[in-house]
Formats: structure tokens, sequence, C-alpha cells
């Protein structure tokens, strides 16, 4: 068992200790994941690296109720309130603005692979609110799908890693996967 999974398992048993041991070992991750959503928004952007990680960190220092499994379903939760947090902050920008200069992000192979290739997807980029809304839609029709989507594209999970948050086999990650793609580049226009 490594180290977050076991502070994560002190916590589910009500150690008051264990909080204050995450932090130090989960915060490098969560500024990597942060780096990684940050590059792919627009210049200009107000929300910092920084300010993003201490922002999820301190609604999951939040969720008592959550019953920790493992270390990659920490950063699975991670992941789904890093996304609340980017579209939450572009609604505001966009409230501010009146619409105009909605936040993107860029949607590359590396990422999710929306773009037709690497060197075309330097020129695609989505406002983070239509893929949330599509996000939403998708959770609609499945929410696995959507979890997927979720952990590989904002938490950066391989699929071995989505298959054990799930309890799913790699390759019902790896189905649901070309399905969201699929689905998401349609609904999207991409």
């Amino acid at each position: 068992m490594n180290d977050v999974t076991r502070i994560l398992s002190a916590i589910k048993q009500g150690d008051p200790q264990a909080a204050e041991e995450l932090l130090p070992l989960v915060y490098d991750e969560l500024r990597r994941l942060a780096r990684h959503y940050m590059r792919n928004e627009r210049q200009g952007q107000t929300l910092q690296t920084t300010a993003l990680v201490h922002e999820a960190y301190l609604r999951l220092a939040g969720y008592k109720e959550i019953k920790w499994q493992e270390r990659a379903h920490f950063f699975a939760i991670a992941a789904q309130l890093m996304r609340r947090i980017l579209v939450e902050h572009a609604r505001a920008r966009k409230r501010v603005k009146r619409g105009r200069d909605a936040q993107t992000i860029c949607l590359d192979a590396k990422t999710i692979s929306l773009a037709e290739d690497a060197s075309a997807s330097a020129d695609h980029f989505l406002d983070m609110l239509a893929l949330d809304e599509a996000m939403t839609r998708l959770e609609a029709i499945d929410s696995r799908k959507t979890r997927v989507v979720e952990m590989r594209f904002f938490a950066g999970m391989e699929n071995t890693e989505i298959a054990e948050v799930l309890k799913v086999s790699i390759n019902t990650v790896t189905r649901d996967w070309n399905f969201a793609e699929a689905w998401l580049r349609r609904e999207l226009g991409m």
C-alpha cells in the first residue's frame, strides 16, 4: 500500500492527523495536473496554477463523506474538481465579459485526442463551457464514459488506473474512451 493510499485509509477511519500528512504527498502531483490544464488555457488567464491546486485541495479536504479507496480514486476526484473549478471560472469570466472571450482549452493528441493529428491540434481550441456542456450531455447517456474522459483528460490517468478506480476491465475502459472520444468529436463539431 503506497503512502497516499495508507493516509486515505487513515482519513476514512477518522484519524485527524492523517489529513495533515496528505497534502505534502499529493501537492506535487496536483500541481503537475494543474500545470497541464493551465497550459491549455488561453493567454491572459487570471486563474493561476497554485490557486487551482489550492481550491481543489480545499474542496477535497471538505469532502468528509467520501469513502476514499486509494491513490487513483483520490486523483480521479481531484480531476473532477479541477474540471468544475475551471468551468466555474470560465462561467464567471463569461458573465463579466457578457459572453465575449470565453476561456478556451487546447484539445490535442496527448490530452484528449479530438484533433485529427498532433500537428493540427494546436489549431483546435475549444471553449471550456462547450466541453463541459458536452460532457454533461454525455453524463446523461453514460456516466461511466464521462468518468473515463475526466480521469484521462483532467487527471492524465492511464487506462489501467482508470480501470482500477472504476472496477472494470482495461478493455471496457478502452471501449468507453473510444465511444466518448467519437461522441465528443461529433458534439463539438471537430
